[in-house]
């Protein structure tokens, strides 16, 4: 199938683009990557009158330190992450996160914006954000405004952006001292979303005791999922006494809209999800410990 008709537009700056949301309102959509978009567009899964390609805008790419955090700009495309050394090195959750997205083509079109937007919960990017506890900077007609990932995702592909805004960059912190990464997903085949996943993020201290840390999940609701519950019962422990099963155990226990469909059952995706914290936990505590 073809698109369904629409004009195109192409933007050189964010205000412009931003101009053109307020004046087509919810006949426009924006356009980045595409790897998302045009496929459901060549459907007809979803049509809209006019296309704003942001594509093209100075300001919107970049990988860059600022004060104390990594800023990436929200047309900074996969690949452009996956072989920045100033992002294997600032933020590595985040770096090892982006093989995972698809294949390398889509990686050469796709941005970090794009996919935070789309927000779906078993894409790898919204996890990374929501684990790490990155920050959203969006434009709209009343200025600039960031919001934090917490408060970002509210739904399936749904956001609390407004119809207005657009995301303009994604702010990572950078964690320090005797830290350790990892992200494990599985999927049938390589490239395909992941029937469940989990990120981790841990720092520990002098005495091996967990200092911080942080479990996300995705594909195990109607949006990625952060395991407070496990991170607080986790938090002061030393690292010795704690099994990666009982991780896995915690990360999932309440979870409350795991998808049940005829890729997995809720409680197949559940015992996956546990199995991939598990092993993300051992991951990065040993690393933490090399540190």
């Amino acid at each position: 199938m073809k698109p369904a008709p629409f004009e195109y537009h192409a933007p050189e700056t964010a205000a412009e683009a931003v101009d053109l949301l307020v004046e087509f309102g919810d006949d426009a959509k924006l356009l980045a990557g595409g790897q998302s978009l045009v496929p459901m567009l060549a459907l007809r899964l979803a049509v809209f009158e006019h296309l704003v390609d942001i594509r093209r805008i100075d300001g919107l790419t970049g990988i860059e330190r600022r004060d104390g955090s990594l800023w990436v700009g929200a047309g900074t495309t996969d690949a452009a992450i996956e072989t920045s050394s100033e992002t294997a090195t600032a933020v590595p959750l985040l770096h090892r996160a982006t093989p995972l997205v698809g294949h390398f083509q889509i990686r050469s079109r796709g941005t970090l914006g794009g996919s935070i937007a789309h927000a779906d919960p078993a894409a790898e990017y919204p996890a990374v954000a929501l684990t790490l506890d990155a920050c959203i900077e969006v434009a709209s007609p009343r200025g600039e405004r960031t919001i934090a990932a917490g408060e970002f995702f509210d739904g399936i592909w749904s956001t609390t952006l407004e119809p207005d805004e657009l995301v303009v960059g994604v702010t990572f912190p950078i964690w320090n001292g005797r830290s350790g990464f990892a992200i494990e997903e599985f999927a049938i085949r390589h490239g395909d979303f992941a029937l469940a996943g989990a990120t981790v993020a841990v720092e520990i201290d002098g005495d091996d005791r967990i200092e911080r840390c942080a479990i996300g999940l995705l594909g195990l609701g109607s949006t990625p999922e952060r395991a407070t519950a496990a991170e607080a019962e986790l938090s002061g422990r030393s690292v010795a006494e704690i099994e990666p099963e009982e991780v896995g155990r915690l990360a999932v226990a309440g979870l409350q809209s795991v998808p049940d469909d005829l890729h997995g059952s809720a409680l197949y995706r559940k015992q996956v999800g546990a199995a991939m914290t598990a092993r993300a936990w051992t991951t990065a505590v040993a690393e933490a410990r090399l540190g």
